[in-house]
């Protein structure tokens, strides 16, 4: 409001002394027109400089010098000679590049608050068999919720009725929704899209993923990164400078070159107001609270700005292995049935056993056959063996299922085909199952862990970036480790202890340049806290994932990491360019005041000119391109948004 009712006074007071003789200032008795025009000048004054002057105020009894100051000098320094215009001009474009400057912190910090407004106020809450509705503020950990279809879900918890799907993308940034099944997890704030549902509550509202995610983000927003702590130094420095030279060329002006007070006063002012480092200083922060709050819409959260500028700098990532660039959990890959057995039967007779067992490679073979919609018969008289597998009766045979070395033991034929593909699956890191009745073996299900399928694009665009040598550290055996990479085509190293990890990423470091380590939990902390950057690939609502990294990627898709770099390359950039922008017009301006009389119009219009484009070039990044879907690709559960590498 300030600055418009400024710059509505100086029109007005601009229009007056155009249309009426200003008259002698000297005279006492002047004529109305002037006494309009000053009028109108003063309100404007103080309507474009009570804000500044309250600021510069409180920063003197703090004991500090700052641009503020430089602007209310400049002004009453242009009033001083006459130029009543011309001060109330400055005031109004420094007014307005101050208010442009708020409007920017106060989008990133609206955006980010405008989360917390996703949280329904009640919810409806299942109670000694009864449904009432609450505040939100008092549901307690283990209370059962209710959540409609096209409601918001009013806490995280975990589902255990019912069966929809979720539009998460206010929380990850995904742009598909979600299928939740029950035992899957849901965040507050989130959209229950189709199905009835019930959850359990697993967080009180305040320790929710989303309030968690904003108050990372405030904080991220209010650490200094190196360079702002420069800038933010550079301004109460210089501005000591620019007064000191504002008063030499005053003094030189006046004493040496024997100008009129008027003309050296005039010059000093246009100094003051054309060296002042408003853009300089505004340049990091408009750039880096614009993209920590554009990440966080992206599913990446920024945990400060110094973070920030060291993603840019990156030139190697090491991954760990399980559950960042696989799923961290086996699935069925492979069926090899022996002559003379179809391979759904085998399948069948494996998930009929395998399913009264809890083991995950148990568990991989039933969801293939779900997968597959197989209508299984039930096995009878299961028994498990311990260390070897487990026996049955299925569709009135006597059924085993376990490990080859245990059907051996057992003089249960398998023919050399089959032996020949035992030695090779193993040898690809690969868990063999084998299925027989009581004389003959069936054939074999091998079971392994597999790759994200978000995991090759992500490896790819890192490359597009730069970022070389990409390693894989882990503590599988090298053969495990090995299948893996080998799909990447990444380099590995297998077996390893966590102070192995620590030792290879000195190494890489020293030999490379700043390393980026990625991982999925409390294993990988220490790998984590030794690189230059941890990413931490965790999933929403994941606490260590919160906790330990210095970014966090919210959703399960490896192709944040690469947007997350490319964010931090481009904020680096537009820094870069505000500088240099910023530098240039200060100095050109600097130049033509102490050389020439530089009309204070002119001074004032570049000098604010190049700080509302420095606020302007950072907001950009408010758009930079979020990741997107791929067509024609399928996502592993919770990972739903797929991406090209943006900018």
């Amino acid at each position: 409001m300030g600055p418009a009712i400024c710059l509505l006074m100086v029109i007005v007071g601009v229009c007056i002394d155009l249309y009426f003789p200003a008259g002698d200032s000297n005279n006492i008795n002047w004529p109305p027109g002037r006494v309009a025009s000053l009028t109108a000048f003063l309100i404007a004054f103080v309507a474009g400089g009570t804000h500044i002057s309250g600021h510069a105020v409180d920063d003197l009894r703090n004991g500090r010098v700052t641009i503020d100051l430089l602007m209310i000098l400049a002004a009453v320094g242009a009033a001083a000679i006459g130029d009543w215009a011309e001060g109330a001009i400055l005031l109004f474009l420094f007014s307005l590049s101050h208010a442009l400057e708020h409007f920017v912190l106060g989008r990133t910090r609206r955006a980010i608050r405008a989360l917390m407004q996703l949280t329904p106020e009640e919810a409806i809450v299942l109670r000694n068999g009864q449904e009432r509705t609450i505040p939100v503020e008092a549901l307690n950990f283990g209370d059962t919720v209710i959540v409609l279809p096209s409601a918001r879900i009013p806490a995280d918890g975990t589902v255990t009725l019912g069966r929809t799907s979720v539009d998460q993308s206010p929380m990850t940034g995904e742009s598909m929704p979600v299928e939740k099944n029950v035992g899957d997890p849901v965040f507050a704030g989130t959209l229950n899209q189709q199905g009835l549902i019930q959850i359990e509550v697993i967080r009180a509202a305040s320790e929710s993923t989303l309030a968690r995610m904003v108050k990372l983000v405030e904080e991220a927003q209010s650490e200094r990164a190196a360079s702002q702590q420069f800038t933010d130094w550079f301004g109460q420095t210089y501005t000591w400078v620019v007064l000191a030279v504002s008063l030499c060329v005053l003094w030189v002006g006046s004493i040496i070159l024997h100008e009129s007070f008027s003309d050296a006063f005039y010059r000093a002012m246009t100094v003051l107001v054309v060296a002042s480092p408003c853009a300089v200083v505004i340049s990091i922060p408009a750039a880096i609270l614009s993209a920590i709050t554009s990440a966080a819409r992206g599913g990446v959260l920024f945990k400060g700005g110094s973070h920030l500028e060291r993603a840019a700098l990156l030139k190697v990532m090491a991954f760990d292995k399980t559950g960042t660039l696989t799923l961290g959990r086996p699935r069925l890959v492979d069926i090899v049935p022996a002559p003379g057995i179809p391979e759904l039967k085998l399948l069948s007779a494996g998930a009929a056993l395998e399913k009264h067992s809890e083991h995950p490679l148990a568990r991989a073979i039933v969801e293939a056959a779900d997968e597959r919609e197989l209508i299984v018969p039930d096995a009878h008289s299961v028994e498990a063996i311990v260390g070897h597998g487990i026996i049955g009766t299925w569709n009135g045979q006597n059924l085993r299922a376990g490990k080859v070395s245990w059907f051996r033991d057992n003089q249960i034929t398998l023919d050399e085909d089959l032996l020949r593909q035992v030695d090779t699956l193993q040898s690809a890191g690969k868990t063999v199952i084998c299925v027989s009745d009581e004389s003959r073996a069936w054939g074999l299900l091998a079971v392994a862990d597999t790759l994200r399928p978000t995991a090759s694009a992500a490896v790819q665009q890192l490359r597009q970036l730069g970022l070389s040598p990409l390693v894989m550290l882990s503590g599988d055996h090298p053969a495990v480790a090995g299948r893996i990479a080998g799909e990447l085509g990444i380099e590995f190293q297998g077996s390893l202890l966590p102070e192995d990890k620590l030792r290879i990423i000195e190494t890489l470091r020293r030999e490379h340049g700043p390393v980026g380590m990625i991982g999925d939990g409390m294993n990988d902390a220490p790998s984590l806290a030794a690189a230059d950057v941890g990413f931490s690939l965790g999933g929403a609502g994941t606490d260590v994932a919160l906790e330990t990294a210095d970014i966090v990627l919210l959703a399960d898709d490896l192709r944040r990491l690469p947007y997350a770099i490319a964010l931090a390359r481009q904020t680096q950039q537009i820094i870069r360019q505000n500088l240099a922008l910023a530098f240039s017009v200060m100095g050109l301006l600097l130049i033509a005041a102490t050389v020439t009389r530089l009309p204070l119009p002119l001074a004032v219009m570049g000098h604010e000119g190049s700080t509302v484009a420095v606020i302007l070039n950072g907001l950009r990044l408010l758009a930079f391109p979020k990741p997107k879907p791929l067509a024609g690709e399928l996502l592993d559960s919770g990972d739903s948004n797929r991406s090209d590498l943006p900018g």
